[in-house]
């Protein structure tokens, strides 16, 4: 079995610190899409996955390959313009291995994105959804193994994964720019093929509203590390069965590509809040 250790980000972290000397309090992982935050970081450091120690590379339409430190609203930020799923072959202590650089690095908030099928029949695409929980259906994990008590607790609490101090700060902001915010359980499958009808019916009846191939474990590994996190689904399509039409990827980008004025205008003025 693949162990993590505590050296692996100790050299990532190494080399990141070689590129600039900011120390980072606000991490973001945007999902497809969703990097034209990216455009507004200001004094950024962009950084190549591939020149990081031990980082993965991203293979996936929508997610660059960068790593971006430099500020936003005048906090120090470290961006991932393109994450790792498990469907692309990484184990779930990789997908979420960026997680734990953030952290070394000095990262005490997170806000993670993604790009999500509407499961909950009153959503619409276009829909910006507040994460308030999760269900980890991939059957995965990235604590199992030997715990570092250097990461976290060998049994971290997840009764509150997503910050409700930040959730509450969210809807705050969008109230104040005059737009809803759904706010709804986010599954996590493991991919590649989107879901079928039963599957999604099966969803709805275990109380997800949204469903995706992402965020859980970078959630799971942050709230083990104690990094408060803030999670938002982008709803780039109603899921299987809901509509008479096939999914597709280009739907998801078209999606995000209209709904990216709304969602760039909540993001930029959470983030010197949180």
């Amino acid at each position: 079995m693949f162990t993590l250790n505590q050296g692996m980000v100790q050299e990532a972290c190494a080399y990141i610190r070689q590129q600039t000397n900011r120390v980072p309090q606000v991490g973001l992982i945007l999902g497809s899409g969703l990097g034209v935050l990216a455009d507004y970081i200001e004094e950024a450091v962009t950084i190549q996955y591939e020149n990081i120690p031990h980082f993965p590379r991203s293979t996936v339409e929508g997610h660059a390959g960068e790593l971006m430190i430099g500020t936003v609203g005048g906090v120090d930020v470290v961006l991932m313009k393109g994450r790792f799923h498990m469907y692309e072959g990484y184990g779930p202590e990789m997908t979420a291995f960026p997680v734990r650089v953030m952290k070394e690095l000095g990262v005490t908030k997170l806000l993670v994105t993604n790009a999500a099928g509407g499961v909950n029949t009153s959503y619409q695409p276009g829909d910006l959804m507040l994460i308030s929980d999760h269900l980890n259906l991939t059957g995965r994990n990235p604590l199992i193994g030997a715990n570092d008590a250097a990461f976290g607790p060998r049994f971290p609490d997840m009764s509150e994964a997503y910050s409700r101090r930040l959730r509450d700060l969210a809807k705050s902001v969008a109230a104040g720019k005059g737009f809803p915010l759904q706010e709804g359980v986010y599954a996590g499958l493991l991919g590649p093929n989107y879901e079928t009808p039963a599957e999604i019916r099966m969803l709805r009846t275990l109380g997800a509203d949204a469903v995706g191939m992402s965020t859980v474990s970078e959630v799971i590994v942050a709230r083990h590390t104690g990094i408060e996190v803030l999670g938002i689904s982008c709803i780039s399509n109603m899921a299987a069965g809901i509509l008479d039409q096939p999914l597709s990827h280009d739907e998801v980008m078209e999606t995000t590509e209209m709904v990216k004025e709304k969602f760039l205008g909540l993001v930029l003025a959470v983030i010197p809040q949180m």
